[in-house]
């Protein structure tokens, strides 16, 4: 199961329908949490998600509003007695804070902390890249692999069903049936988490050819003196950021609290958007990934390649 569960939308300040930023990721095997603002404890609880799901937490910089749940989340693990690994990813320039934060933790939890100073890959299907903010901050991107989507109708046609179809997409041939005769090639998801940033390539990177794609939408298009003045992306911006980088879904965040209609931010990043849907997040909303890209549409079944 794919899918994002939005914790928190506000940005510096956050008001009485807004918490700090939070934002859960269910991705094949694991739970991501990025970026665990001041009560995301209850807004996991609100939203029923449960602190054991997590197993990864990636902090895109050590501003407050982006990394100042992490405490109480921690704590929260270990109360729950959560025994796998939790690994932390998070600016290196940021390590003293991070430490602090997680000196600040009930002990007794497997933390892995896992600082990056530049752009890459830090998991498997985990990489960064540099955003511009006033301090060093990263973006993320999560790739699945590429994958086969099986057509019945030539499955049926070439006399393979049941088991054998498994062991065709292990061996790539059966009876000789080619796994190309009866698939076509399909994508891998691709998610990316843009956060605070002005307008650069980094944020461009992350953002290619994704799914869904989550990002910042501090400012007004009227308030671009502000935007650029703090380093951060207007509601436009954000939107020419997905058309160019033909993003699926735009899911907008990260809002000012000197806007209380998010409508019309959302309504000035679709002027821009192109063929992206725009989604103004609201806290505790669910957003489900967008359906797999594949060559032919309907009447197929997926498999991972």
């Amino acid at each position: 199961m794919h899918e994002l569960v939005i914790l928190g939308t506000a940005s510096q300040v956050p008001t009485r329908a807004r918490n700090h930023n939070g934002y859960f990721l269910r991705w094949e095997r694991e739970g991501i949490l990025f970026d665990p603002g001041e009560g995301t404890q209850r807004q996991m609880i609100r939203a029923g998600v449960s602190a054991s799901r997590i197993t990864r937490i990636c902090l895109t910089h050590v501003h407050g509003d982006h990394c100042f749940g992490l405490p109480g989340v921690l704590s929260r693990m270990v109360l729950d007695g959560v025994a796998h690994p939790v690994h932390l990813h998070y600016p290196a320039s940021g390590e003293d804070v991070v430490r602090a934060l997680v000196a600040l933790a009930t002990p007794g939890l497997d933390l892995r902390l896992h600082p990056h100073g530049a752009q890459g890959s830090i998991a498997e299907g985990l990489e960064v890249r540099p955003l511009l903010h006033r301090i060093e901050a990263y973006g993320y991107r999560l790739t699945q692999p590429d994958g086969r989507t099986f057509l019945p109708d030539r499955l049926a046609a070439a006399g393979i069903a049941g088991p054998d179809v498994g062991d065709l997409q292990r061996r790539g041939i059966l009876r000789g049936v080619q796994l190309e005769e009866v698939s076509v090639h399909r994508p891998g998801r691709r998610f990316a988490f843009v956060m605070d940033t002005a307008p650069c390539g980094g944020a461009e990177e992350l953002a290619e050819g994704v799914d869904l794609l989550v990002s910042e939408s501090t400012f007004s298009d009227d308030d671009a003196a502000l935007a650029l003045q703090y380093r951060h992306l207007t509601a436009g911006q954000a939107g020419a950021l997905a058309s160019k980088a033909g993003a699926g879904t735009l899911v907008l965040t990260h809002f000012s609290s000197r806007y209380e209609d998010t409508g019309v931010l959302a309504a000035q990043a679709q002027d821009t958007a192109g063929s992206a849907a725009v989604i103004a997040a609201n806290d505790l909303d669910r957003i489900p990934f967008p359906p797999r890209r594949s060559s032919r549409p309907g009447g197929s079944v997926d498999f991972r390649g």
